[in-house]
């Protein structure tokens, strides 16, 4: 069975209850007419969900008894398939109400979200921790070497077993109710935290209404800031702390009084205040401990990093300890040239809202390159177009735009994705502008993962990649900058691990693998952005429709590694805040701010500022799903430089090589272990030392 992560359960009283009057004319509860079967978006309004989670949730419940009251012996079919098959109408819906919140959220969906959060945790709580269940499953779990099972289904086997156990199938009675009570108040602080860092970045905006204070602004940014004011029905200029109408700010603006009061209110947020995370941080942390001790686990890490590539957290430790050693000088040295290229035109320290403004003059001036120059390059239908391209390149896939299926929200494009033998693949929306119901950052997420139901026939996958681009303006489309092409390529790489799926469980399935793993599709993609052969296949201005000049491909190459060090140390810094939070076996006496910040000195090359801190919007671990994982990134990295090496080999568009990802990696899911798929493709384990050459940061 698959548990949706953000599932937490439900009474069995209320649902009977509301049954009868909430099946009906319910869009999400009714068959799609949709093609495909994707979701009715034209239909589904946000009071359809919570009568439709009721009733899925019912239906799941009396999935659950029919196993348990199962009177025929225990076997693979009738309880570990039977178990895979539960709840589907359950993760279904709420796949899709979990996606929407994220991208398209208002206050009755956020309420929503956490009046079933106590409901959903009884019924995974009710699933996961049901004796006379987990006899079955331990039943068939000691019979295995008998039942001959392929891969898939002996996967299926173990992962199910082990699942129980993780969490907590043979805690004592008593324990198991601590348990569940546990992960109900974890599951409604995580929402709490993530609606708060959420409401802390709309809260605040910037507002100029003197243009001589905007005067040195690229046109690009000008234009974006007065369409944010004049939708907002302001004069003038408006600045939010979303990184698409920030970073170009802090970049090109010489006002370094207003570069620090939106630094200070970006790097505040849910510090203090109205949207606190403070005490969410404390609840999580604590509730997190006890769940791991309860298990018999020292720490939350100790737990999580158990059925990860790592396996434990001195390997992890030491790999962020080794990694930081070797890239501190780096990192350093490059914080002193920008701090004496700043010493030319400006005495004193540099501050952190100074850096990213003088290490951008620094590099145009090495490498006479900035996004100002490149953004009439890369708009973002033909940067589309062009990963769409290069997917078609790699995996002969095709992208027809697919207008009769509906989105979620106006911007929303759908498309439908068919190979080169016309088999249908997917369906994948793009969802690229900022929006105030939408949370920051970029990601790729599905709406349905790659299956077989259970009468036996496929269900293709429904997946969407959510960005948050600079918008259309009156005069000029959406252009990206070049971090947004690496960013858009990073987030289609996991669209591919969702799309190239193939196999019979959604839980084995496409993006469902170790978390130290998942990375690795998504950041190979970013090495074509750097390639000339590519970039020459779609770089155009657009305007003039004039090929980007070989003279800025090269500048863009050159400039690659430019700041590695820095940008590696801030990921190990946050790798590094990550797991002291979940190797602590209390509590800790201190605030979030000093706590972090007592983690930073050991990474710092600039001034920490009283006050400020990342832990009380970092999401990643406290609301998502890169608690004790946030190292991933870093390891996967080095799996990437590794494998792309080979493509680097053989030629980057090897349909051969690309042939070999696809069947090794892309469509394998978690039916193996991640070592031994990376084995099958490379042919031996990773280079560690691949990712510090890639970037350079070597001793010359």
């Amino acid at each position: 069975m698959k548990l949706i992560a953000k599932i937490m359960a439900v009474s069995a009283v209320v649902l009977f209850a509301a049954c009868n009057n909430n099946e009906m004319k319910n869009p999400l509860l009714e068959e799609s007419t949709i093609k495909y079967g994707a979701p009715q978006f034209d239909l589904i309004k946000t009071e359809h969900y919570k009568p439709a989670i009721e009733v899925a949730l019912d239906r799941a419940y009396q999935d659950i008894k029919a196993i348990i009251n199962n009177q025929e012996e225990p076997t693979f079919e009738n309880t570990i398939v039977a178990l895979n098959y539960v709840g589907e109408d359950l993760n279904r819906i709420l796949s899709i109400m979990y996606n929407v919140k994220e991208a398209d959220t208002n206050d009755e969906l956020e309420q929503i979200a956490e009046d079933i959060t106590p409901d959903l945790t009884k019924f995974e709580m009710y699933t996961s921790l049901n004796d006379t269940l987990f006899q079955k499953v331990k039943a068939v779990w000691e019979m295995r070497d008998s039942l001959n099972l392929n891969m898939e289904d002996a996967r299926l086997l173990e992962e199910t077993y082990k699942g129980y156990e993780r969490n907590g199938a043979n805690l004592p009675a008593d324990k198991k109710e601590e348990f569940s009570k546990i992960n109900e108040e974890l599951s409604l602080a995580s929402l709490k935290y993530s609606k708060n860092a959420l409401n802390a970045t709309n809260a605040y905006i910037m507002h100029i209404t003197d243009s001589a204070e905007i005067a040195e602004l690229p046109d690009f940014v000008k234009s974006a800031a007065a369409s944010e004011a004049k939708e907002r029905n302001l004069e003038g200029w408006v600045f939010t702390l979303q990184q698409p109408s920030m970073s170009p700010f802090m970049k090109y603006s010489t006002n370094r009084e207003r570069k620090k009061e939106l630094w200070m209110a970006s790097s505040t947020k849910s510090v203090s205040g109205e949207f606190s995370n403070e005490e969410n941080i404390r609840t999580i942390v604590d509730l997190r401990i006890k769940a791991a001790n309860l298990l018999g686990y020292p720490t939350h890490a100790d737990r999580t990093l158990e059925n990860k590539m790592a396996k434990n957290r001195e390997t992890v430790e030491n790999f962020l300890k080794n990694l930081t050693e070797q890239t501190y000088p780096f990192a350093k040295a490059e914080i002193a040239e920008v701090q004496a290229y700043m010493n030319k035109t400006q005495e004193g320290q540099m501050m952190p809202w100074d850096f990213a403004y003088y290490s951008e003059k620094l590099k145009n001036e090495k490498f006479s390159i900035n996004d100002e120059l490149l953004k009439p390059y890369f708009k973002l239908d033909n940067v589309k177009n062009a990963v769409f391209a290069l997917a078609d390149s790699l995996y002969g896939l095709k992208f027809t735009p697919a207008p009769e299926i509906p989105g979620y929200h106006p911007d929303v494009e759908v498309f439908d994705v068919s190979d080169a033998n016309g088999r249908h693949m997917a369906v994948l929306y793009t969802d690229f502008y900022p929006r105030a119901s939408k949370r920051g950052g970029a990601w790729m997420t599905e709406f349905r993962g790659q299956s077989f139901s259970k009468d036996g026939k496929e269900q293709r996958p429904f997946i969407s990649i959510v960005m948050n681009f600079t918008k259309p303006t009156e005069t000029e489309p959406s252009l990206l900058t070049f971090y947004e092409v690496t960013t858009l390529l990073h987030e289609f790489g996991h669209a591919l691990h969702g799309m190239l799926a193939e196999g019979k469980y959604e839980s084995l399935n496409g993006t469902s693998v170790a978390r130290d793993f998942v990375e690795l599709p998504s950041q190979i993609m970013e090495n074509w952005a750097y390639e000339p052969e590519y970039l020459q296949t779609f770089a155009k201005h657009y305007q003039t429709g004039e090929a980007i000049p070989q003279e800025y491909i090269n500048k863009i190459v050159e400039s690659k590694n430019y700041l590695a060090g820095y940008s590696q140390l801030r990921q190990l810094e946050y790798g590094l805040i990550d797991m002291a939070w979940h190797t602590l076996t209390e509590v800790p006496s201190e605030d979030a701010v000093t706590f972090e910040n007592n983690v930073r000195k050991a990474t710092a090359i600039m001034p920490i500022i009283e006050g400020t801190a990342s832990s009380p919007t970092f999401s990643h671990i406290f609301a998502g799903g890169y608690s004790a994982g946030y190292y991933s990134y870093k390891w996967a990295e080095v799996l990437e430089a590794d494998a792309f090496q080979m493509f680097k080999e053989n030629g980057i568009f090897n349909k051969e090589i690309s042939g070999k990802f696809r069947d090794c990696i892309l469509s394998k899911g978690d039916i193996q272990d991640a070592d031994i798929l990376y084995r099958n493709f490379r042919g031996r384990d990773p280079q560690p030392e691949a990712l510090m050459i890639k970037q350079g940061l070597v001793k010359k």
